[in-house]
């Protein structure tokens, strides 16, 4: 592959290291993108939200989504321009968005977000549930690839 890109195997690995997801979504044929806090777990991602916004607006209309996620592990410098380069981890995927509405699913999704964080897990009230809107993502398929920055 161009540039010594190599496919990996370990998607979830890279996903529980990874601080941020960034969701794109598409209203009609304008792509909007919005980074994300998230939790993985059997193939869904976990994503929490206000109930009223754009990215609700458009998933309502549109499921499909499309994410990425990575780890930058170091920067490659050189004295030459062309040959600086990044070493990072990264994964690519398709999935379909739904709402939960059932207020033990919520907590669930809740508490998966809050693992992949913190060790701790705070006490979520009822009335904080009923607050937030959780996405969750079914994962159709993902790529992984690492750069080596060589």
């Amino acid at each position: 592959m161009r540039r010594r890109i190599f496919q990996i195997k370990e998607a979830k690995e890279i996903i529980k290291k990874a601080l941020v997801c960034r969701l794109a979504v598409c209203e009609d044929s304008n792509p909007y993108i919005i980074p994300v806090c998230f939790g993985y777990k059997n193939g869904f991602l976990y994503i929490h939200s206000a109930p009223e916004g754009k990215k609700i607006e458009i998933l309502k209309k549109n499921k499909k989504v499309c994410f990425e996620i990575d780890i930058i592990e170091d920067i490659v410098s050189s004295d030459l321009a062309c040959e600086w380069d990044i070493k990072y981890e990264s994964v690519i995927g398709f999935g379909e968005a739904f709402f939960i509405e059932n207020l033990e699913e919520k907590k669930e999704a809740l508490k998966c977000i809050f693992k992949h964080y913190s060790k701790s897990s705070p006490v979520i009230s009822e009335d904080e549930i009923r607050k937030v809107t959780i996405i969750g993502i079914k994962i159709k398929n993902m790529t992984c690839k690492k750069s080596y920055g060589e």
